[in-house]
């Protein structure tokens, strides 16, 4: 007859509160191997110590709950290891953008927000082969890698050269409600078979390079600036994208944030 282990000794064994292991119990994460029927209390057997440490390792590292099971539950140690090994790259990805935000701030507290150089132009209409969609602000950054891979994909097969840089279209919903339809546009020669019109404008500029974490800091200086002259106009605010060198590195390069204006002077 195996040993039974009071709900107490257990929690001693795991390090795990009464509390919790209840909760486990519920959750259907880690049930008691014994459940005396007029007490109610929870027995549990030495083997599964092992399996509650293992649970708790894993909740340290906020895997959730749906995914502990999965690993409780794997057929293979392969089966296992697959869904640890996501988890763990969530994490890292999420330490890394907790790092990036950490020296983000340190910058805007040191230095107060970049010193850039705001210029009017008037920009023609382009041809360009264009997709459109609707994102929101959290799905935006995949699903622009995604929409430029595919359109620098179309203007190879399609056999022509681009005429000027990668841009996208930000109506204001994309900034009030979190969520609109952006139009990513690759500009290529007139005439292009399946290539639409980008409008173009009066736009005030400012180059922006440094780690897309800031980029908002060139929004404000843009925006300040055009809204402090009074010469804001509607419209989408427009970003081309210069690439420092290879022009399929999609991440590679320093963004020109087009603010629409109605005066030339900025």
């Amino acid at each position: 007859m195996s040993t039974r282990l009071s709900i107490g000794d257990f929690s001693r064994m795991t390090f795990l509160s009464v509390k919790t292991l209840r909760h486990y119990h519920e959750v259907g994460l880690l049930a008691p191997a014994e459940i005396d029927a007029h007490s109610g209390y929870r027995y549990y057997t030495p083997d599964q110590v092992g399996s509650a440490q293992l649970i708790r390792r894993l909740r340290d590292l906020d895997l959730p709950v749906p995914q502990v099971r999965s690993v409780l539950a794997a057929p293979t140690a392969e089966a296992r290891d697959a869904v640890i090994a996501e988890h763990l790259d969530r994490m890292t990805r999420q330490l890394e953008q907790t790092q990036a935000t950490v020296e983000s701030l340190r910058r805007l507290l040191v230095g107060g927000g970049p010193s850039l150089e705001v210029t009017v132009v008037d920009e023609p209409a382009v041809c360009a082969f264009v997709t459109r969609g609707v994102v929101g602000g959290d799905e935006a950054p995949a699903w622009w890698v995604q929409t430029f891979t595919e359109l620098h994909a179309r203007l190879r097969s399609a056999g022509v050269e681009r005429t000027g840089p990668d841009g996208t279209l930000f109506p204001t919903k994309f900034f009030t409600d979190g969520a609109a339809e952006l139009t990513c546009y690759l500009p290529v020669p007139e005439g292009t078979p399946g290539a639409d019109q980008v409008p173009g404008g009066r736009l005030a500029t400012t180059t922006y390079d440094g780690p897309f974490i800031d980029l908002d800091t060139a929004y404000g200086v843009l925006g300040t600036t055009v809204v402090g002259k009074a010469i804001a106009s509607d419209g989408p605010v427009r970003e081309r994208y210069l690439p420092r060198g290879d022009e399929d590195d999609l991440l590679d390069h320093r963004t020109v944030v087009c603010w629409p204006v109605t005066s030339p002077d900025a």
